[in-house]
C-alpha cells in the first residue's frame, strides 16, 4: 500500500521575491519533487524544448482539453493560453510524489477549488520591503526600466492576495526562508489525509487488540 499521497505544492510571489530560487532549492533538497510543466498556446522561443519548458499546444487542442476537464488551472495572458495539465499531476500524487507549481494567485485559487484541492499546500513568498523588491529586480540586469516598472506595478496585485494562502513567508534571509519552507513541506506530508496507509494500520491495531494482543 502507498505510504504517502503526494502534495500539490504551490509557490507564489511577486517577481523578485525569491520564488524561483526557493523552488530550485526545494527540488535539490528532494529531487523526487516533480515540477509541473505548463501547457501553452504561444510559439516556442529559441532553445525551448516541448515537454520540458512547456507543453506547446494549438489553441484548438488547448480549449478541447479545458472542455474535457484536462486542466487543473488555466488563464489567458497577453493573447495566449496557459494551463496545468491534470493527468501527470494525478499520476504523480497517486504515486506518492509531490508536484511543485510556480503560478500566480489566480492559478492557485483554481487548483484549491479543484478535485485535488484537499491535497494542496499553498505558500506565498513576501519581500521584506518594496524598496528591496525593486533592488532585486534591478540587480538582475535582465529587464529594461519599462519592464521593471510593469513588474513593480503588478507586484501589489500579487501581494494583495497573500491572505488566501496556507502559509506566508517573508523572504528577508534566503537561507532561513529555505529552512522554513522545508519545515512546512515536511509537516504537511504528515497530515492524516496524506497518509492513506493509516486506516489499514489502525484496523490492524484493532484486530490485535481484539485477538488479545
Amino acid at each position: 500500500m502507498q505510504n504517502r499521497r503526494g502534495l500539490l505544492i504551490i509557490l507564489s510571489s511577486p517577481s523578485g521575491a525569491g520564488k524561483s530560487t526557493l523552488s530550485k532549492r526545494l527540488r535539490i533538497w528532494d529531487p523526487t519533487i516533480e515540477f509541473s510543466v505548463s501547457a501553452t498556446t504561444r510559439e516556442p522561443r529559441p532553445g525551448e524544448v516541448d515537454g520540458e519548458d512547456y507543453h506547446f499546444m494549438s489553441e484548438a487542442d488547448f480549449k478541447s482539453s479545458v472542455a474535457e476537464d484536462g486542466m487543473l488551472e488555466h488563464a489567458h495572458v497577453f493573447g495566449n493560453f496557459y494551463g496545468s495539465p491534470k493527468a501527470p499531476v494525478q499520476t504523480a500524487i497517486d504515486g506518492g510524489k509531490d508536484v511543485l507549481f510556480d503560478i500566480d494567485w489566480q492559478g492557485a485559487q483554481q487548483i484549491r477549488n479543484s478535485a485535488l484541492g484537499q491535497h494542496t499546500l499553498s505558500i506565498f513568498i513576501l519581500p521584506p520591503s518594496i524598496k528591496e523588491l525593486r533592488r532585486r529586480l534591478e540587480s538582475r540586469n535582465q529587464d529594461s526600466a519599462e519592464t521593471i516598472a510593469k513588474r513593480m506595478q503588478k507586484s501589489w496585485d500579487e501581494i494583495s492576495h497573500w491572505g488566501s494562502y496556507d502559509h506566508v513567508l517573508i523572504n528577508d534571509d534566503l537561507d532561513q526562508t529555505e529552512i522554513e519552507l522545508k519545515q512546512i513541506v515536511t509537516a504537511t506530508r504528515l497530515k492524516r489525509i496524506q497518509q492513506p496507509h493509516l486506516v489499514e494500520h489502525v484496523r490492524q491495531l484493532q484486530q490485535e487488540f481484539e485477538d488479545g494482543q
